[in-house]
């Protein structure tokens, strides 16, 4: 089980409740990867019972695990962008990403991101964390954003996203009315060549699974939640182009009115996923922006 360390969480610490060695402790129950065992191995940051210990070390019942975090700051520029912060713990950072808003600095998009209002906001509380991305959304998609704070975090955070152990689900207005009120669709996405922006579905690509439902039809449109049972690049605008309905807005794969929406109509709804540290269930959902909303009405 674990404890949290004098609320500073810099530490984490697991009694085991099992005889294993102490590198299946940190590879199976805590979610380390093997490249940070080598870096504990070398700065001798995993303590056992209050003693250094190598990943061979036999652990028996009742032993206390610790491992020290030791993070640099963030090195993004802070910027005060009024960010919607939904959560916050020692390990995770939850943001509503608006629209058009990119998440990480770019050569093209070297300020305003999601990066440097976290940033911001990290400084404000004396908090000395380097933040990571977990997921990320296109400039144009609005929602949810997960934060990583430390390196542990992420791995785990990614690990679990990998795995699809992470319920992921958007609202989308797409072109057209949807006659069936469900269903599934089931086909691999590929990207032609690698400076290819656009994927396709083919035979060729990666597996791809993206459940919908029917939220409400409107006038030559249909408002659409999605749940997403894998998560590629672009899964959602590639699949619903690809049965014939485009996502309104948007300007790769679906149908463009600018009197409707001046951005794909695609937003991240909720997040279910385990908190990393403790295995809480957390749930979060985001509101849609202004913009679907008028949108919605527009259309109906």
């Amino acid at each position: 089980m674990f404890k949290k360390e004098n609320q500073r969480y810099d530490l984490i610490t697991y009694i085991s409740e099992e005889e294993m060695t102490l590198k299946e402790i940190l590879l199976d129950k805590l979610n380390f990867s093997v490249r940070s065992l080598s870096k504990m191995k070398r700065e001798q940051t995993v303590l056992v019972n209050k003693e250094f210990k190598k990943p061979s070390t036999k652990i028996k019942k009742g032993d206390l695990i610790e491992v020290k975090i030791d993070e640099e700051m963030a090195n993004f520029m802070p910027q005060d962008l009024k960010l919607d912060i939904l959560y916050d713990d020692f390990d995770l950072i939850m943001v509503n990403k608006p629209p058009f808003m990119v998440v990480h600095p770019t050569k093209s998009h070297c300020d305003n991101t999601v990066a440097n209002g976290v940033t911001y906001y990290i400084n404000e509380k004396k908090e000395n964390v380097k933040i990571r991305f977990v997921n990320r959304l296109d400039m144009n998609t609005s929602g949810l954003v997960i934060v990583a704070k430390n390196a542990y975090a992420h791995h785990a955070l990614s690990n679990d996203m990998s795995l699809d152990n992470v319920e992921k689900v958007y609202i989308a207005v797409v072109k057209g009315v949807v006659k069936k009120d469900s269903g599934t669709i089931n086909l691999p996405i590929f990207r032609p060549s690698e400076d290819s922006i656009k994927r396709v579905v083919d035979d060729k690509g990666q597996a791809s699974i993206t459940h919908y439902e029917v939220l409400e039809r409107l006038n030559d449109a249909t408002v659409l939640k999605l749940r997403l049972e894998t998560g590629r690049t672009h899964q959602i605008r590639v699949h619903l182009s690809h049965i014939g309905y485009g996502i309104i807005g948007d300007e790769l794969y679906g149908y463009v009115d600018e009197n409707l929406i001046n951005r794909q109509a695609l937003h991240a709804y909720s997040l279910k996923f385990k908190q990393p540290r403790t295995k809480e269930n957390l749930e979060f959902k985001a509101d849609l922006p202004e913009d679907m909303k008028n949108l919605i009405e527009k259309l109906r």
